[in-house]
């Protein structure tokens, strides 16, 4: 079936149509509660902050510019997603939720994505209260009244759980992840603006740099195409089992390893931990004590370094990697499994053996994976070295652009798979 084929499909089968019709619902829903802001803001002082602010722009960019507003969901899926960085860290502490992860099946998913939900209420309270205490300091928003801020604290709480029921919906009952989908949402809806202030500030001699962008532009998403299809296929024989007077088994399959098996989830992480030092930091830029102080100023100097970025940016998504795939794919288990089911790869011995060579193939593979991944991620900071020119950078921005390939790829594979199954049935 070719693809304006399966578009006229699609748009044809009542299902699928609503499926696609309904994430569309929300995608507008959203957009309608970025634009909502909070009362008594001062635009120039917000324009100039987000300007000067490498880390809270690019933290707007992933809320659709719904931080920028000042908007009741202005903290995006933030707490839900250092909810569930939290509780995979706890899986390597705590051997109980670890099996509740791993072994316990759907029901243990239920339980284990049940904790990231009411741990999100708490983080989503904490980031409110630290984001309206510094936008207060930089005088963004006036002074608030305990009871004033009590009330912005629980309206940003709502938004951020409302926002994370939004992206459940969108998995239960429309096609693709929905945390991803909304985040690609918010991603692509600063493209507008972009283009614009690339227009305003349009200068001849910075042409042959655009020109140097649009190229560097293609070539990594060709990349990340190559890299987020890319598998070791290896190679898996059944053994033939008599049952009566039938034959079962004797066929041959591969078990397919994904070069990036973690995605875009290492960058997300990688930026989760780097924003919390800036963040704490500046709710105690205006402490009494000169040694907080200093040690403040110490910090956001520290970090505000672009090389010492860049390498911290690097090894935490380098590590990351490593991290997620090792919690969600056990070497272990697969081998298990296949012993369970009469599975083995050719010239390897069921159980232990056939458990070590995949964990080496995937180590192998992965240091690939996590390479690019960590590579794509600095390269708006080389790129911009380089050239010196920061406009429509977005373009070769490695995390907005990879996280936005891989989204369209994810949710393209699902929607196949539903073609598929519907022409099968009929």
């Amino acid at each position: 079936m070719k693809w304006f084929q399966k578009i006229i499909f699609v748009f044809k089968d009542k299902q699928l149509r609503n499926k696609i019709l309904f994430v569309l619902f929300i995608f507008v829903v959203f957009r309608i509660l970025a634009n909502i802001p909070i009362p008594g803001i001062d635009p120039e002082n917000l324009r100039k902050f987000f300007a000067q602010n490498q880390f809270f722009g690019l933290l707007n960019l992933f809320t659709g510019g719904a931080l920028s507003n000042l908007s009741i969901i202005m903290l995006g899926l933030g707490p839900y997603i250092t909810g569930t960085i939290i509780l995979q860290l706890l899986t390597m502490i705590f051997p109980q939720l670890e099996k509740m992860y791993k072994e316990e099946g759907q029901e243990g998913m239920r339980k284990f994505n049940q904790y990231g939900r009411l741990l999100t209420v708490p983080l989503a309270v904490l980031q409110g209260y630290a984001m309206i205490n510094i936008f207060s300091r930089q005088q963004i928003i006036p002074s608030l009244s305990p009871a004033s801020l009590l009330v912005s604290i629980l309206s940003i709480t709502a938004g951020a759980v409302f926002l994370m029921w939004l992206g459940e919906l969108i998995s239960e009952k429309g096609i693709g992840n929905g945390v991803s989908l909304l985040i690609f949402a918010g991603i692509v809806a600063q493209t507008p603006h972009q283009i614009r202030q690339m227009i305003l500030g349009w200068d001849p001699s910075f042409l042959p740099s655009y020109i140097f962008f649009f190229i560097a532009a293609i070539f990594i998403i060709t990349g990340v195409v190559l890299v987020n299809e890319g598998k070791r296929n290896i190679p898996i024989s059944y053994a033939k089992r008599v049952r009566g007077t039938k034959v079962y088994g004797g066929v041959s399959t591969y078990l397919p390893i994904n070069i990036n098996p973690a995605g875009v989830i290492p960058i997300i992480f990688a930026l989760s931990i780097l924003l919390f030092p800036q963040m704490f930091s500046n709710i105690f830029a205006g402490a009494q004590n000169q040694f907080l102080k200093n040690a403040v100023l110490s910090v956001n100097n520290f970090l505000g370094n672009q090389w010492v970025h860049g390498i911290l940016y690097f090894t935490l998504v380098f590590f990351f990697t490593y991290f997620y795939t090792a919690v969600t794919f056990d070497p272990k288990s697969v081998a298990t499994n296949l012993q369970k089911i009469g599975g083995f790869i050719p010239g390897l011995r069921p159980g232990s053996s056939t458990a070590f060579f995949l964990k080496k193939v995937l180590y192998k593979i992965l240091f690939v994976g996590a390479l690019f991944l960590g590579i794509i991620a600095v390269l708006p900071s080389i790129i911009e070295g380089v050239t010196s020119v920061k406009t429509f950078s977005f373009l070769i921005g490695g995390t907005s652009l990879l996280i936005m390939v891989s989204v369209v790829l994810d949710s393209l594979r699902q929607l196949q798979s539903q073609i598929e199954m519907r022409q099968y049935e009929r």
